[in-house]
């Protein structure tokens, strides 16, 4: 019998180039493969075209990396609101992340900052509501480094208030305040959505004042009212509209309920509607209370304790101008951690706002809708050209200023160079070159969706410091699930 011992003696021990080892290691790349190609794959995010949801910014330091799944869309297609990796339909050569809004066979739309749909021409455009995972991923925290929101501004009375910043209001009597504080409406500001004071690091060009007023706001905090106050009411205004969300204060009836009021202002009809919690609730005298409001596509929304205890649909708003006022009847309450968001004010691009998607085709947004290339944006260049080996070749990919085609100049004349959809690189001279019209590619064919995003897996923690003048250091996690 020959022992392991006998072998290692006669000169045939290990031998890393041995059939066992060979068929092992075959198998252990066989299997990366597979579970790369077909199962999940990790990606690191390199732009901020999905802010909030995904951060990608060189300005911040911070490039999300995320896990995706390959698997599911094997066994079912994708779905709205998905937030979905594919094949760039211009150039897929590259991988795009956008999340999935349009869907196959309907009427897609983007109008006043939010999507529509319908199934056809027929019937009435009817808003995209996001469910609650949604929205909470995409609400875009508003810098507190802008200086309109750096503390709240005395509208009425309030003589009696003490302000520390946007986040605490101490309140001691009846009164109100209003933010933005210049008295203007809330803009779509890139620098909005980032964590902490991130927006500050963001360079010139980011910080461009934004073009859009927003309508869609959410404001959220803390609230611990004294035992005189009637009630605390947070009003959020889209043109001439007024939104009303009451919470009873202790001096309150004893039946009283929270409320939603909505005052459409001139608009028909005219009267104000109103939604009452189920059940009679008020607030206790110095019992902190956590509370948030909202109006996102065209639903208010009161909660108490991450609870919603009243809803109200609204009309379409053409007028979107708007602003937050925190009011108090009453001998007062306390305010902490109140914050203030918008929602993605989506724009039109290019293209137009109205798309009629083919069966088997998608429309992809990203969450960045002021720094996205997306469904919005994409457009076909088409060339032909003449000379050796051309024969009359005709290509197609995407158009993109200062990138793609790209003139140069050498000494026989300028020189054109473009990648075709299939990311193959031409260059033809100009003079034999033919330029087509430009033609729009909003859409993504099912076969190129390949996976869809499911978890942020790094950074842990990220670090940068100091906390611009603070001695505090910050620290941020980007551990979370990818709704």
């Amino acid at each position: 019998m020959t022992t392991a011992n006998d072998k290692q003696a006669k000169g045939t021990g290990f031998n890393p180039l041995s059939r066992d080892n060979i068929e092992a290691l075959t198998m252990a790349i066989i299997m990366a493969v597979m579970l790369k190609y077909f199962i999940v794959e990790a990606y690191k995010i390199p732009t901020g075209s999905m802010q909030p949801t995904l951060l990608g910014n060189e300005d911040t330091g911070i490039f999300d990396r995320i896990i995706v799944d390959k698997l599911s869309y094997h066994y079912r297609d994708p779905e709205r609101w998905e937030v979905t990796v594919f094949k760039y339909p211009l150039d897929r050569s590259k991988n795009f992340i956008k999340r999935l809004c349009g869907m196959p066979g309907e009427d897609f739309q983007i109008a006043d900052g939010d999507l529509w749909t319908r199934p056809d021409e027929r019937s009435e455009w009817k808003i995209l509501r996001r469910p609650r995972p949604i929205q909470q991923e995409v609400w875009k925290r508003i810098n507190p480094a802008d200086p309109r929101y750096l503390a709240w501004k005395p509208i009425d009375s309030a003589r009696g208030w003490s302000i520390d910043g946007r986040s605490k209001i101490t309140a001691r009597g009846d009164g109100a305040v209003r933010l933005p504080a210049d008295g203007a409406t809330v803009l779509d500001m890139y620098s909005d959505g980032y964590p902490s004071n991130m927006g500050s690091l963001l360079s010139r060009a980011r910080t461009a004042p934004g073009l859009n007023a927003c309508g869609d706001l959410r404001l959220s905090g803390e609230v611990a009212a004294l035992a005189g106050t009637q009630r605390v009411v947070v009003e959020l205004t889209e043109g001439s509209r007024r939104y009303s969300f009451e919470l009873p204060g202790p001096a309150a009836d004893a039946n009283a309920r929270p409320k939603i009021s909505a005052a459409l202002g001139n608009e028909k009809p005219v009267d104000a509607v109103q939604a009452l919690a189920e059940k009679d609730w008020k607030l206790t005298a110095g019992k902190r209370v956590s509370f948030a409001v909202q109006n996102m596509d065209d639903l208010l929304q009161l909660e108490i304790d991450g609870d919603i205890v009243a809803t109200l649909e609204i009309p379409r708003a053409l007028d979107q101008t708007s602003s937050y006022v925190l009011r108090v009847e009453g001998e007062g309450a306390d305010f902490e951690d109140v914050e203030i968001w918008r929602d993605i004010y989506y724009t039109t691009g290019t293209k137009g706002r109205d798309y009629r998607i083919p069966p088997g085709h998608y429309v992809m947004l990203g969450d960045n809708t002021l720094d996205s290339h997306d469904s919005r944006e994409w457009m076909y260049a088409n060339y032909s050209w003449s000379g050796p080996g051309s024969e009359g070749r005709e290509v197609r990919g995407q158009w993109y200023d200062r990138s793609n085609p790209v003139r140069v100049n050498d000494a026989a004349g300028p020189r054109i160079f473009f990648r075709d959809e299939w990311g193959e690189l031409h260059d033809f001279m100009e003079k034999d070159a033919k330029e087509g019209a430009r033609t729009p590619g909003p859409f993504v064919p099912r076969n190129l969706i390949t996976g869809r995003a499911v978890i942020v897996f790094w950074p842990l923690t990220w670090i940068w410091p100091g906390d611009w003048g603070n001695d505090r250091v910050p620290k941020v996690t980007r551990l979370r699930w990818i709704h």
